[in-house]
């Protein structure tokens, strides 16, 4: 017996290795085959008074599919791939109204749309392809913003891999085998944990003073006039939220037109009369609740002491003609002098500039232009905009489609000298004649490489308000350009309104692996057990003989329990 415990223990390690070698293989049938790595952008998840919308669910374990399924299909366990270059989107009306079950579905962006590669211009062929993908997102986005949807739904970029793991899906589905347990194919792994509400989303205003100068022994307080532009965004995909146009466009405005004014009221020569106060707002998106916050922390004696509020909102995408919103009717005199102080400006520039008035329900929450929140405490108030007509709630707030390739800055320059031109007319009494302040040959020109900067660096930060927090880098820069600016700036920080509900998750990565199929499996661990058998029963019989093998398959004799 002690003779043969070494040979034991040598059949013995053997046996150990042959184990941990199935396991390896075993484990390799299924995990080896990753095809690529790719960022993913989840669609927005959030409820409206505990109304769910948007995408339930973040994990995500499918095989992959295309558009070129099977009628009747079975795609419960299938995440459909969907290039929006080629977008069915009766396809996704389809299956998103009737509620049909789907595993999830990736809609692939052009790279082109891919944020670091941000940029106006390009050949007359591009700008076709980027109009009439902006047509299609826009739709798409209103589809996903406004449904319920219990899978996942993410968004990423097109690119190599990703192109040709789509091919070959594409190829398998054409010749009717999807991918599943048992053809194999690819599948999309997104591992993460399901989204948590947003806890107290705090919306943060920031404000900048530029002081006028009193007349010597004058006690009465200033005139004061407010720039407002809202800077946060919503969008079906939080992440890549940016809002170039709306309300980008607005908040670079604003900080050109506090430089500007910012040259004029640092000689006493040159200050005003009036007092301009800057404010950057949060919560535009959600009836502009950083805005109803902002104004009612103001004392009575500063909101009287508002001659009148223009509100930027929507400026770099027109060509030939802007809109004044308005709540108090035409015929006002406040309004009429505003008007026709803008109007003259427009017409010295070679553009027009139309009136609109809509009529503020106070029964009615919501709020549709900036301006209503300040006409709702009686502060005469306007909004400057592109946009001929007011957007539905969470729309045209700086979606998939609102990026800088949409965005014109000359636009943006033109409608800084309206706006400028007309306050500085106002301010200093040249209302009516024909005197350019801030001409384009003069030290007060504005600065289009200022606004260049600035519109790319928004054009590259997503803003969605529940998602920046107090401190964020993008919210410090904001401040610090303004306080460059102006004096006395402030930041005020409040709880965003309990109406609406986020949740987070708003980012992932997607592992697409290749998978063999079931078939493939078995045979392989057909041969591999093979194999083993071989292996095992050649080890025993040359160490312990061929007498012991044949044992190893022979009935134990049985025992006969013998009782007292």
């Amino acid at each position: 017996m002690a003779q043969k415990q070494p040979r034991d223990c040598e059949m013995l390690e053997s046996m150990y290795s042959m184990l941990a070698l199935v396991f390896i293989l075993v484990a390799c049938v299924e995990l080896c085959d990753a095809a690529t790595v790719v960022d993913v952008y989840r669609l927005i998840q959030y409820d409206i008074s505990g109304v769910p919308f948007g995408s339930r669910l973040a994990s995500l374990n499918h095989h992959a599919g295309s558009l070129h399924f099977s009628p009747g299909a079975d795609l419960s366990r299938t995440v459909v791939m969907i290039p929006v270059r080629e977008l069915n989107i009766s396809f996704v009306k389809e299956y998103i109204s009737q509620k049909q079950p789907l595993g999830g579905l990736l809609f692939l962006l052009p790279e082109m749309f891919r944020l670091e590669n941000e940029g106006g211009g390009g050949i007359s062929s591009e700008v076709q392809e980027k109009q009439l993908i902006k047509n299609v997102l826009l739709e798409l986005e209103r589809l996903l913003i406004h449904a319920k949807m219990p899978y996942p739904v993410y968004f990423a970029f097109e690119n190599d891999e990703i192109d040709s793991v789509l091919n070959d899906v594409k190829k398998n589905d054409a010749t009717g085998q999807p991918a599943t347990a048992t053809t194999g194919g690819y599948k999309l792994v997104v591992s993460t944990s399901e989204a948590k509400k947003v806890a107290s989303p705090t919306i943060t205003n920031i404000q900048g003073w530029l002081q006028g100068l009193k007349a010597e022994g004058d006690v009465n307080q200033l005139p004061t006039i407010a720039i407002v532009a809202s800077y946060d965004t919503f969008g079906a995909a939080p992440a890549l939220s940016v809002g170039s146009d709306s309300n980008g466009s607005g908040v670079v405005a604003l900080l050109e037109i506090a430089r500007l004014f910012s040259r004029l009221y640092s000689n006493p020569k040159t200050r005003g009369s009036y007092n301009l106060l800057f404010g950057l707002t949060s919560g535009g998106p959600y009836n502009y609740n950083g805005t109803h916050k902002w104004l009612r922390s103001f004392d009575q004696r500063l909101r009287e002491s508002i001659d009148y509020a223009i509100c930027l909102n929507s400026i770099g995408s027109w060509n030939d003609e802007l809109w004044i919103h308005v709540s108090k009717p035409p015929e006002n005199a406040y309004i009429k002098h505003i008007f026709e102080g803008f109007s003259s400006v427009a017409d010295e520039l070679g553009f027009k500039v139309g009136l609109k008035h809509k009529k503020i329900n106070i029964s009615n929450s919501r709020v549709a232009w900036e301006h209503e929140q300040f006409s709702r405490l009686r502060v005469t108030a306007a909004t400057l905009s592109e946009l001929s007509v007011a957007p539905e709630l969470l729309e045209s707030t700086g979606g998939l489609l609102d990026s800088r390739h949409f965005v014109d800055e000359t636009a943006i320059v033109r409608s800084v000298k309206l706006v400028a031109e007309s306050l500085a007319r106002h301010i200093y009494g040249y209302q009516g004649k024909n005197i350019n302040i801030f001409a384009d040959d003069s030290s007060l020109a504005v600065n289009p490489s200022y606004i260049r900067s600035w519109l790319d660096l928004l054009s590259q930060t997503p803003r969605v308000a529940p998602f920046l927090s107090k401190n964020d880098p993008f919210i410090m820069a904001l401040k610090k350009e303004l306080a460059d600016h102006t004096d006395e700036v402030n930041v005020q920080h409040e709880v965003l309104d309990g109406m609406f509900t986020f949740y987070d998750s708003v980012r992932g990565r997607l592992n697409i692996y290749q998978v063999a199929s079931v078939t493939f499996d078995l045979l392989l661990l057909l041969a591999l057990g093979s194999y083993l058998i071989v292996l095992f029963s050649f080890l025993v019989i040359t160490t312990r003989g061929l007498d012991d093998l044949i044992s190893l398959f022979r009935r134990p004799p049985s025992r006969k329990i013998k009782t007292a």
